[in-house]
């Protein structure tokens, strides 16, 4: 009898092919460059099917799969992948001084070129280039692409770059020996879409954005901001890897690093730790890897199309660890983050009421997201099945606004109350005299 795990993995499988098959024949729109912004990167989205221990696959099953005849419908018929498990490559970025994306969980993929034809171009270079995976050869085929997103900085206010993702299902059961570019790429991971969809799977990314919200003060100011507004909580994806292959050409090159978890807390002890900062204000080498930014949105977006259509409930919404800044910013955002579920909730309905089988292809949208020190304005449309492309850009709509308005009031409030204790304190202290 089949295991639970099994059956489930059956079942994602089988909505896995309907899902490519809806992505092939989707075309999401383009965000042509300005001068605003000319910079364009891709990202490769990479499926492959692990086999199941009691159905691998046969040599011919092997032979089948290194032609070029093998087309997705197909692929989907065989055995040893309708009793696999479906899992997306990711890679942990290599650390290095000044880079934004230093030391990040991420997908494959660059900046485009001059000489590159496409955006999908740069997404089959790039892998190739970072990681040793020819997505391009007859073992890959391109299922799609996810909607296109204009990367802004600053706090949304700065674009930088368009980010394009692609789809590509490899049709191996065998990944040949990858070469991981050591400037580029510290590690992969391959992880199992049951994880990902998983709710046990949420966690949190904490960040210190004192350099952000202060880049042209002193240490002081920033250290000043940092005890007040203690570090910034983002929804993340604690990933659990079925196999993972990290790069050991790098001098510096320690398991160590991989796997121990390291923690730096400000400082601060007793109420200034406890009220300040909050009982996780530390920051962190989080390990296991988490996932979290601009990558958990192109993820979120591809996660919902899997049943129950609901991957935005890993996702929430990011604040500060001092609680008090929770609590206000909560206060602020609470209409704005119901007309937002609402605006999300009918969206669905409405598109969930179009027959099956028939495309919907929605009016574009255009919103602004905002992850740590990057924002994304998603450009999409709807899609086969009927559910929204870009569920956390509507949750996120107008949120920053608020976000920075309850951290300048409670630094005002902190302020007041400061000032005012200080004079009756010293109005007292005088009486006494």
């Amino acid at each position: 009898m089949p295991s639970s795990a099994e059956d489930t993995t059956n079942h994602l499988v089988i909505h896995l092919r309907r899902i490519l098959a809806d992505l092939v024949k989707q075309s999401h729109q383009s965000v042509v460059s300005t001068d605003g912004y000319t910079r364009r990167a891709s990202v490769a989205l990479i499926v492959r099917i692990r086999p199941h221990f009691d159905h691998w696959p046969t040599k011919d099953d092997i032979d089948e799969c290194n032609s070029s005849s093998l087309d997705q419908d197909t692929f989907f018929t065989r055995d040893w992948v309708l009793r696999g498990d479906p899992e997306v490559a990711f890679i942990k970025r290599a650390s290095r001084d000044g880079d934004r994306w230093t030391s990040h969980v991420a997908l494959p993929g660059g900046k485009r070129e001059a000489g590159d034809k496409d955006d999908k171009a740069v997404a089959m270079r790039e892998t190739l280039e970072e990681i040793g995976l020819d997505i391009s050869s007859n073992n890959a085929l391109f299922c799609g692409n996810l909607p296109e997103r204009i990367v802004k900085t600053a706090w949304g206010t700065f674009p930088i770059m368009i980010l394009c993702p692609f789809v590509f299902l490899w049709l191996s059961p065998d990944i040949p020996p990858l070469k991981l570019q050591p400037e580029e790429v510290a590690s992969i991971h391959w992880v199992p879409i049951r994880v990902l969809l998983s709710p046990s799977s949420q966690s949190y990314e904490y960040v210190d954005i004192s350099d952000r919200l202060a880049k042209r003060r002193g240490p002081l100011v920033k250290s000043t901001i940092r005890s007040m507004l203690g570090s910034m909580r983002f929804s993340a994806i604690r990933l659990l890897p079925s196999e993972s292959l990290y790069c050991t050409s790098k001098r510096d090159f320690s398991m160590v690093n991989e796997v121990e978890s390291t923690e730096k807390t400000w400082p601060g002890l007793g109420i200034q730790a406890i009220y300040f900062s909050g009982p996780n204000d530390t920051l962190k080498s989080t390990k296991p890897l988490l996932l979290w930014g601009l990558t958990l949105g192109i993820l979120i977006d591809f996660l919902d199309y899997f049943p129950p259509h609901n991957a935005i409930n890993l996702w929430r919404y990011p604040t500060f660890t001092a609680y008090d800044v929770q609590w206000i910013i909560n206060i602020m955002s609470s209409a704005l983050k119901q007309r937002n579920r609402a605006l999300l909730l009918s969206q669905k309905s409405y598109q969930q009421s179009i027959s099956e089988g028939i495309l919907y292809m929605g009016e574009i949208s255009e919103l602004s997201v905002t992850e740590g020190n990057c924002s994304t304005e998603i450009i999409s449309s709807g899609k086969a099945d009927g559910k929204p492309l870009d569920a956390v850009g509507i949750m996120l709509e107008g949120y920053y606004q608020k976000v920075r308005q309850g951290a300048i009031f409670t630094i005002f409030l902190r302020l007041l109350g400061t000032t005012t204790m200080l004079y009756f304190a010293k109005k007292r202290w005088r009486h006494k005299l």
